[in-house]
């Protein structure tokens, strides 16, 4: 594994015990310059990921916690005149930050989601008909419930889009819940880490992965992946070309953690559940026979044919 993500992801583990797979998720989705969409019951790390996740790259942090009454200016920024200079002003809104937790993302107006919109896929927000850039690094981690539907929004299919991925944290085992007790006891753990890479240095590592290599087959691999979601019984429409390049970047991304200068079939399979899953509508057959997405994911995967090409360093 990369020496840089191996002391970031054990930097995150001090605080977050028995979520290495999520924390590795996590870093794929900021190397490929992606964002997270964290679904979970309350109270099983999501928000603690994130702050770890920051803190480890000394990053600037942003929280939007989204309510009922939320407005799009609150997440975005608003334009304030100032009668000093006789000019407005803007003041930027807490999108404007390198890591960005948008807590209890359905909780808000679909007006209000939509502010996100533009700034997760362009990284730029639009105001008063002025274009602002957002500076790199960039990185929304969004988090829901999905059990308290009352009172809540459901995510429209064009911002779930946008998100390269979809994590489900679950609950500790028994002994990770007790170590958590443990490390809890004399105070709050994520106070206590500290960065061990730079933004700059994050930027760094994002460029190097654009040059990872995708040989032809594993592309063919990953578009036969998303066709097959778009002909199966309980899909009422699959998978968008957006997924297929969010297939290959958060690949890219897989195999530069884990010191690879190439993508194998393996890292595409290991990949496809979280970032086809929450992009498919299902048929309400689905849902009378109890089918789900990902089970429909896991009989494409079986279903389609592996590239056999011996792969090496290219």
């Amino acid at each position: 594994m990369n020496t840089q993500i191996q002391a970031v992801l054990e930097n995150i583990e001090k605080v977050m015990i028995g979520k290495r797979g999520i924390a590795e998720l996590c870093v794929v989705a900021l190397l490929s310059k992606g964002h997270v969409l964290l679904e979970d019951v309350p109270g099983v790390g999501k928000t603690m990921m994130v702050r770890a996740l920051a803190k480890s790259f000394d990053a600037q942090f942003k929280r939007i916690q989204f309510t009922p009454d939320l407005l799009p200016s609150d997440v975005v920024g608003v334009s304030i005149y100032n009668p000093k200079t006789m000019e407005f002003e803007f003041r930027p809104g807490p999108i404007m930050g390198d890591i960005v937790l948008a807590d209890e993302i359905n909780r808000t107006s679909p007006k209000t989601q939509s502010a996100l919109l533009e700034g997760m896929e362009e990284a730029s927000v639009t105001i008063d008909g002025n274009t602002l850039k957002i500076a790199q690094p960039f990185f929304v981690m969004a988090t829901q419930n999905p059990i308290e539907y009352e009172g809540t929004y459901p995510l429209p299919e064009a911002q779930l889009d946008r998100f390269l991925l979809k994590i489900r944290m679950g609950y500790p085992t028994k002994e990770q819940e007790v170590e958590i007790l443990r490390r809890a006891e004399n105070g709050a753990p994520i106070e206590k880490i500290q960065a061990v890479l730079s933004v700059t240095q994050l930027v760094e590592l994002q460029e190097l992965v654009l040059g990872v290599y995708v040989e032809d087959s594993v592309k063919n691999y990953m578009v036969e992946l998303a066709l097959q979601t778009r002909q199966d019984s309980y899909v009422y429409l699959g998978v968008s070309p957006r997924a297929s390049i969010a297939l290959m970047k958060a690949s890219q991304a897989y195999a530069f953690m884990k010191g690879r200068s190439y993508v194998t079939p393996d890292d595409v399979q290991y990949l496809v559940p979280f970032v086809f899953s929450h992009r498919l509508m299902l048929k309400p057959d689905a849902r009378y026979d109890g089918v789900t997405a990902e089970e429909i994911i896991e009989r494409i995967i079986a279903k389609v044919p592996v590239p056999t090409k011996r792969f090496a360093e290219q």
